[in-house]
Order: structure tokens, then C-alpha cells, then sequence
């Protein structure tokens, strides 16, 4: 039987995620994928210890964090544990963001791998045997995101550097104009659920408390973005106007 990575077989890939549907899919998808290979799936680290004693060490594990942040103790502690007992097994996170600041922790936690759920079943696999082989895989919209800083004049044309990334800006200037959560996801080409985590993010980067208080920091924080917003506006809300005469 063929080896992946130079690993044996018989060595499992292990996926820990708290949502049972969401595990077992991805397990199908991975197996179908790789049938030389065994996919263990379990809800938490704490099942999977119970579980695997006298089993053979996996090859890599995939811990499914989601929403979840990575500055959280609890968070931290449990990539940390996973990443000191399985060495040299590398343990790869699969999230729902894939902003730079949640990229750098997971690195310094030691995860040899950072998926951003927006990515297609092939490129995952991709990320695992990358990780698996001795690499460290990151989405490179995480680091585009982050290009203007290093580009001339980067910080004064883009008043958001360094507080927001580039798809949390378009939520936030959405957010501004008192969209609605179904409306952003249908021009952004978002799931509903992934704008939501958006907001959640947007709102702990800027010390709000709701949308509104969203609005209202982001006009405070970058006047000059309203003062180039302003014409459009206008011309929309003139539009608007003489329709409303006719």
C-alpha cells in the first residue's frame, strides 16, 4: 500500500470538531478523496483521548476551531496541548476567517496549517499533505489583505490599515449605509453566517457593542473615507428624489 508524505498508511488523520454533520462530511470528502487513508472523526480533544489510547499516533490532526478565537485562553491552551503531544505530527486549523492577526497566533500556537473554510475540498487536502510533508500552508488572502501596508503611501490611502482587513472594511461600510445581514451576504457573495462572524470580529476591533454603535465608530474613526463617500451619496440620494416625483 502507497505511503502519503512518507508516513505510513496505517496512520490516521484525525478530525476534532464540536459539530457532528459538519466532521462526518468532511470525512467523506477526505476519504473519498485519499481511500488509502483512515479518517478518525471525534467532537473534542478531550473524546479523542479517551478514545485513541493503544491506537496508532495519526499522521495529523484537523481541529476545527470555526468562529472561535484564537486569543481565548481556553482556545490557545488546547492548540497548544494538541501541538506539544502530537509532535512531530502537525495539527492544522480549519476556521471561518481568515484574518492575519488569527493567521500569526495560530502560528506562534505551533499549527502547521491555517484553512479558511472558504476554500474547496481539493484545496484542503492540498493544505493537510503540504503540513503533513513538512510545510506550513496559509491563505494568501490573509497575507493580500495586509499588501498595502508595504506599498508606498500605504498607510494614508488606506485609513483602515492595521484595525480591519479588507472584506471586514466592505461588511463595515455596509454596515454603515444600515444594511441588512441577507442583503451584505447577497453583494458580497457571503454566507449569512460568515457575515455574522464578520460583524462579531468588526465589533471586538473597534470596541462596539452592536451594529449601530458599528456605524457610528466607523464614521468617527475615518472621516475622510465618509468625505470621499459623500458625492455618491448624494448623487444617490438625488436620484432617489426626482424618482419621487414623477
Amino acid at each position: 500500500m502507497s505511503t502519503t508524505a512518507g508516513r505510513p498508511p496505517d496512520q490516521p488523520l484525525v478530525i476534532i470538531d464540536r459539530r457532528e454533520l459538519r466532521r462526518e462530511c468532511l470525512a467523506q470528502n477526505i476519504s473519498a478523496a485519499r481511500p488509502a487513508r483512515d479518517v478518525l472523526t471525534y467532537g473534542s480533544a478531550e473524546e479523542w483521548e479517551r478514545q485513541r489510547k493503544g491506537g496508532p499516533s495519526p499522521c495529523a490532526v484537523l481541529l476545527n476551531v470555526a468562529e472561535r478565537q484564537l486569543e481565548d485562553p481556553d482556545m490557545e491552551e488546547e492548540i497548544r496541548n494538541l501541538v506539544t503531544e502530537l509532535a512531530p505530527a502537525p495539527v492544522i486549523l480549519l476556521t471561518d476567517t481568515d484574518e492575519l492577526t488569527q493567521v500569526l497566533k495560530a502560528l506562534e500556537y505551533g499549527a502547521k496549517g491555517y484553512i479558511p473554510s472558504s476554500v474547496s475540498i481539493d484545496v484542503c487536502l492540498e493544505a493537510i499533505l503540504l503540513s503533513m510533508a513538512g510545510g506550513i500552508f496559509v491563505p494568501a488572502s490573509s497575507i493580500f489583505a495586509m499588501r498595502h501596508l508595504f506599498e508606498p503611501g500605504g498607510m494614508a490611502t488606506r485609513p483602515y490599515a492595521g484595525i480591519l482587513t479588507d472584506r471586514q472594511v466592505e461588511v463595515a461600510e455596509a454596515l454603515r449605509r444600515g444594511k441588512a445581514n441577507k442583503m451584505i451576504a447577497h453583494e458580497l457573495n457571503l454566507r449569512e453566517s460568515t457575515v455574522k462572524v464578520h460583524i462579531r470580529n468588526i465589533m471586538k476591533r473597534i470596541n462596539a457593542s452592536n451594529r449601530t454603535e458599528v456605524a457610528y465608530k466607523i464614521n468617527d474613526l475615518f472621516p475622510d473615507r465618509l468625505a470621499t463617500d459623500a458625492p455618491n451619496d448624494a448623487a444617490l440620494q438625488k436620484g432617489t428624489g426626482s424618482r419621487n416625483h414623477h
